[in-house]
């Protein structure tokens, strides 16, 4: 029995084998289904469901309009310091919250909008297209230009105005976020790049020079020759407490107001406006380097040669700060120094020159 059915099957290997060399040899085995028969939506027979769905977009490219003037009106509005509390985020930044919510919005209802509008009121109607060479000839040109004329009446952007109206004032708004957040990248010009701190200074209010190591007032004796002491701004009419580190704008002022004082003996001072401006060989420079604006902190005591150690950037503080190596464009800013009744050392006047960097309104 078990002879008769491996006999029984063998023919019907056999005639599988056949069949199956039989396809094989076929030019096109598998038949072209074709595209199935269209079927219209809703929109397409129904002018109410299509005037409904005009809406729909038109209210998604409004939403987008608004969100992106909350966009505007969050940045100049809510305080960058304020801490909100979100759940499930926890603890985070209002300013930072508002602005990713309000453009996340405006950008997810541009999108939202031009899909439910091409599956909604665009033509639905599968083309199907044979493949060509990637250089079409004139032909091929004219028939694409036609085609997107068709497909630009058929999208009804001519037609349905509300969507197009609405689309172009969405599409035009959002990018004022990117115009509005050049904002950050500094101060206004003319406002405050050119005056630090320091400019309360006058001869007859003038300001402390204070130790930021000690929070001190300093005397010339306390700076022995060949040091290198660092200071900031001490009480004035609109500090009287002096510039503290808990003061919510600490780093933005002595960003700009940071000073580096060494003494040098007097015969060894090159530059008569420098001599004329410090005290008894104790001179006063902006710690901020004029290339980009790194901290300068290193002193080389024989040469009096001050060096920035982000891009080597070295200056001759005997010589009025000159640059003598590297990529900075103009001497260090030096401040006017004397002494007060007491001894302490104390400024009369801002720096001579704008502190930090090169920008456009600088002329030196």
């Amino acid at each position: 029995m078990s002879q008769d059915m491996s006999d029984d099957k063998l023919p019907q290997a056999h005639g599988a084998g056949e069949g199956h060399g039989e396809v094989a040899a076929a030019d096109n085995p598998f038949a072209d289904p074709g595209l199935p028969p269209h079927e219209p939506r809703r929109t397409d027979i129904d002018e109410r469901a299509a005037k409904r769905a005009e809406r729909q977009v038109s209210l998604l490219f409004i939403v987008s309009m608004l969100a992106t003037v909350g966009f505007i009106a969050s940045y100049v509005a809510i305080d960058p310091a304020k801490i909100v509390y979100i759940f499930p985020l926890g603890h985070i930044s209002a300013l930072n919250f508002a602005l990713g919510m309000t453009l996340g919005v405006a950008l997810f209802c541009i999108g939202a909008g031009a899909v439910h509008w091409a599956r909604t009121l665009m033509s639905d109607v599968e083309l199907p297209a044979e493949r060509h060479p990637i250089e079409a000839d004139d032909e091929v040109r004219a028939d694409v230009i036609q085609q997107f004329k068709t497909g630009a009446g058929e999208s009804g952007f001519g037609r349905r105005k509300m969507i197009r109206n609405t689309l172009i004032g969405s599409m035009a708004l959002v990018p004022l976020s990117g115009v509005v957040l050049l904002r950050d990248l500094g101060p206004l010009p003319g406002t405050s790049l050119d005056t630090t701190a320091w400019k309360e200074a006058t001869p007859t209010t003038p300001i402390r020079l204070i130790n930021v190591n000690t929070n001190l007032p300093m005397k010339a004796e306390d700076i022995a020759v060949g040091s290198l002491t660092f200071a900031k701004p001490g009480p004035s009419a609109l500090r009287p407490d002096g510039l503290q580190e808990s003061d919510e704008d600490f780093q933005q002022v002595i960003a700009k107001s940071a000073l580096m004082l060494i003494r040098i003996q007097p015969s060894d001072i090159k530059d008569a406006k420098s001599a004329a401006l410090g005290f008894e060989g104790v001179l006063a420079y902006s710690k901020i380097c004029t290339h980009v604006g790194c901290p300068i902190s290193l002193y080389e005591q024989q040469t009096h040669h001050a060096l920035c150690p982000c891009h080597q950037s070295t200056f001759d503080l005997s010589d009025g700060a000159r640059v003598i190596f590297g990529p900075a464009g103009h001497p260090l800013p030096q401040l006017k120094i004397t002494t007060d009744a007491s001894g302490y050392l104390i400024a009369t006047q801002d720096f001579d020159l704008p502190v930090g960097p090169s920008f456009w309104e600088r002329n030196a």
